[in-house]
């Protein structure tokens, strides 16, 4: 009960606020925002961050060429947008997306890790692993809310927990891939892996699994549950919900092709009702699956439908998937397994958003934002050495903004930077009582400031992360000089001896030292406690 009432005092004052903010959005051409948060995708996946090496099968790091993404819309985005050299999230999915959303860190949100995630505390006993909106009631939805703008969520939600509908972030509407009640299946799809006593199955075809986990499938044949849709008079609704869309639905049916169907009936809506909008696309393109279409593949990123650029726009080939006695035969009409198909896919998918927006006539009033959650699996997901888990692509494409840079920016920037940035976007600021730890990097794009950061911070459990300019700390207590980048992005030469680096790099280390026990409170406050 006492956790229910601050959530409702704190949400009645959002509302309040949304309120007269709705007032002046109206008299205002607020700029749209699109923001596309990819799944397990280092920076050097991306050919922008001309790395010397890339991720192959199953995350092995390689130099083929024939391994290297094309990602020519998203290139162009990079070089007349910005993008940054050094951006940090955490090293897995649920701390990242977490710090997404709140612009905190860890040390106030309790979402230390994957599988480490902090309890209520109520009344002096742990009640359950606690909820993101109960640590931290004002988010990225919220924030969109009380500037007037309605605002979707689209893919991976990551926030397990509650039998609540995901309205209680903030978003207005949503499309969720798979369901809420993951990992159970949906009445759909049976291409799920589920669990019988100690065992792992493939539902589609009933054989054992030697080697998975338990999952809802988010690529073919996928789990999809609708929140709030209009067409739709209850809150959470399972798709297809139509005779129509039943009579479509099927094998061939492609999890990030759905979203976007949604997303971009979305953005018309918003537009006829002459109404900002704000997506959080989560795409899951870049993340592991098993393979229901081809069971014994040996890769972790299942085949995408394949896509042909020209030079000047791509042409997507209609799957077409049959079932045989051995399987499916996909008739030539998808790629092979590997996340440069996916990378592919997602900059094809950017392409479809430019073209709507430009159909739209909103090209110059729409901001488009892409980074991910964390490194590459096999490569970096996971992992605490360096900066291989934390390293991730940050882009931003601002048409019709006046930004004072452009291209490569030599700067530090955070995931947690994305909530007052977006605050600054929507013109509308986050409570000041309410603590957050980014910082907008808009008065960096949009004036004459050389610097954004100094410093970036991340974590791991009990595991601190951080780096400024000359020198980095990773999860190991190992000490890195990062004053040069290596071709690889992530070889940098071990400091083991700090009377043969310059003075500034020492400096440094100990400014990184004096903030560190700001953050650090894992062993005395891991848990959430209600007062």
């Amino acid at each position: 009960m006492k956790l229910l009432k601050k959530l409702g005092k704190f949400l009645l004052l959002t509302t309040l606020t949304s309120t007269s903010m709705n007032i002046s959005a109206a008299q205002t051409r607020q700029p749209n925002v699109i923001l596309i948060y990819a799944d397990d995708i280092s920076a050097r996946e991306f050919p922008i961050y001309q790395s010397s090496v890339w991720s192959g099968l199953r995350g092995n790091t390689v130099a083929d060429p024939d391994k290297r993404a094309k990602t020519p819309v998203i290139d162009r985005l990079a070089k007349d947008g910005v993008y940054f050299d050094t951006a940090w999230a955490t090293t897995v999915c649920s701390p990242s997306r977490a710090m997404m959303m709140t612009g905190r860190y860890a040390n106030i949100h309790k979402w230390w890790t994957n599988g480490d995630i902090g309890y209520l505390v109520e009344d002096g006993k742990r009640k359950r692993n606690v909820r993101l909106y109960e640590t931290s009631p004002f988010q990225i939805g919220h924030l969109a809310k009380q500037a007037g703008y309605r605002s979707i969520w689209a893919g991976k939600t990551q926030m397990k927990g509650g039998k609540h509908d995901h309205s209680v972030y903030g978003f207005d509407e949503g499309v969720f891939t798979p369901g809420l009640n993951y990992p159970n299946p949906g009445p759909y799809s049976d291409f799920n892996v589920i669990k019988k006593g100690q065992r792992l199955y493939n539902q589609n075809t009933g054989e054992p699994i030697k080697k998975s986990y338990v999952q809802q499938g988010w690529y073919w044949k996928p789990n999809v549950q609708l929140m709030n849709h209009s067409s739709a008079p209850a809150k959470m609704q399972w798709w297809p919900n139509t005779e129509a869309a039943k009579k479509s639905y099927g094998v061939h049916t492609y999890g990030p092709d759905v979203e976007l169907d949604f997303i971009f009936d979305f953005i018309e809506r918003q537009q006829r009702n002459k109404q900002p909008f704000f997506v959080y696309h989560t795409t899951h393109l870049g993340h592991d699956a098993f393979d229901f279409l081809n069971p014994a593949s040996k890769d972790k990123w299942p085949a995408t439908p394949k896509v042909v650029w020209d030079g000047s726009g791509y042409t997507r080939i209609t799957p077409r998937i049959t079932k045989t006695s051995s399987g499916f035969d996909t008739h030539n009409t998808l790629t092979d397994s590997g996340i440069d198909h996916h990378i592919e896919y997602l900059d094809y998918q950017v392409w479809l958003y430019l073209k709507k927006l430009k159909t739209l006539g909103i090209s110059d009033n729409t901001i488009i934002i892409i980074t991910a959650d964390n490194g590459t699996s096999g490569y970096g997901k996971h992992q605490h050495v360096q900066q291989r888990g934390t390293h991730v692509p940050f882009i931003i494409y601002a048409p019709g903004q006046v930004l004072t840079k452009q291209g490569q920016q030599k700067t530090l920037v955070s995931i947690a930077d994305v909530m007052p940035t977006l605050a600054d976007i929507f013109a509308t600021k986050i409570p000041a009582d309410y603590t957050i730890h980014g910082q907008s990097v808009w008065p960096y794009l949009t004036t004459d400031t050389v610097k954004h950061r100094d410093y970036l911070y991340s974590y791991k459990g009990p595991r601190q992360l951080i780096r400024g300019h000359y020198v980095m700390k990773d999860g190991n207590d190992d000490w890195w000089d990062v004053s040069q980048t290596p071709a690889d992005l992530t070889s940098f030469k071990k400091i083991t001896n700090w009377q043969q680096v310059s003075a500034a790099h020492r400096q440094e280390r100990k400014m990184l030292e004096s903030v560190l026990p700001t953050f650090n409170n894992y062993d005395e406050a891991h848990d959430y406690v209600l007062k």
